[in-house]
């Protein structure tokens, strides 16, 4: 009987629609924008090898102009993606048989360290910038709020919840140079996996979730974050440090999931299962301590490198 990690060549797609789905949760705006223009970029610059590749280019220019409008969030985001794109097109050339996380992530780094610059030589452009986002996501808020209530007028919507959800969209506002950075690596990894496969026909673009990892050295970002939240040196650096804990505790619970997903030999129906049940039942509780418990592992196997002991481990006994 196969194991779960032992999939056919040809299912890779649930990784992408996985990662998709990640960035849709994720993006502070529109994760479509996120895949749209990575794909069109490297189609420009690669090639259209495939008809399936050009209807999804046609589809793509549709998805990255979207509706125009007057409202600056529509700029900002397809400036941060056109950027991205480019970025990871540039690492992608420089460095074509490089594995795909490093160049997604050089390309995340370099778009950052491009905008941080464009925003120092602004001075109070940041400001403007997170009101921009924050307000944009709480219009957002207000009118899923006004579409439930329309629909359903007795709706059991309580003040406890609805305050919940504005505190919950206030955090993401602070928060958003995290979940950009990580929605725009999820959004990157969506725009290859649909390249390779519908432009070459390589099945193979992104590898198991189970062998996911990254520089160990990338554990100092995270540490920093952690100081300068405890340190309190003030707003901004608090922000900093915050959004640093944020960025590398998402990546690093990514990687605590790989580590259990290869002790475990990979993910079963059953084990899916008790994961729907206790969602219904716990909600938020189980999210938070799931991600808790993958984060500690994520960090934990920076300095054990668990899944290279579980394979020597198991060397000694065959």
């Amino acid at each position: 009987m196969l194991q779960a990690s032992e999939v056919v060549e040809g299912r890779t797609w649930p990784r992408a629609a996985g990662l998709f789905l990640i960035t849709v949760i994720l993006a502070i705006s529109s994760a479509g924008v996120l895949v749209a223009f990575p794909f069109l970029l490297l189609t420009m610059v690669l090639g259209l090898r495939r008809l399936p590749a050009t209807v999804a280019a046609l589809l793509a220019v549709l998805v990255a102009v979207g509706v125009p409008v007057e409202e600056g969030v529509w700029y900002l985001e397809r400036g941060w993606a056109a950027v991205l794109a480019g970025w990871f097109v540039v690492l992608t050339m420089r460095w074509p048989q490089s594995r795909f996380f490093p160049r997604a992530l050089g390309a995340v780094t370099a778009t950052g360290a491009v905008v941080g610059l464009l925003l120092m030589f602004r001075p109070g452009t940041w400001a403007m910038v997170s009101w921009i986002i924050t307000d944009g996501m709480m219009q957002s808020l207000s009118l899923m709020d006004q579409m439930v209530t329309a629909l359903d007028p007795e709706a059991p919507i309580s003040l406890a919840d609805l305050n919940w959800a504005f505190e919950a969209t206030a955090l993401r506002g602070r928060l958003f140079p995290a979940l950009l950075g990580l929605s725009s690596l999820s959004g990157l990894a969506v725009a290859w996996w649909a390249y390779m496969r519908l432009a070459v026909g390589n099945r193979k673009a992104l590898g198991p979730l189970r062998d996911f990892r990254f520089n160990d050295h990338l554990v100092w970002f995270f540490l920093v974050g952690l100081a300068l939240i405890v340190l309190g040196l003030g707003e901004g650096w608090t922000s900093a440090g915050s959004n640093a804990v944020i960025f590398m505790g998402g990546l690093y619970a990514v990687r605590g999931a790989a580590v259990l997903l290869f002790l475990n030999g990979g993910v079963t129906g059953l084990s899916i299962l008790f994961f729907v049940v206790g969602l219904l039942v716990l909600g938020r509780v189980l999210i938070m301590g799931v991600l808790m418990g993958t984060l500690v592992v994520g960090v934990g196997d920076t300095w054990l490198d668990i899944r290279a002991k579980a394979e020597a481990i198991a060397a000694s006994k065959s």
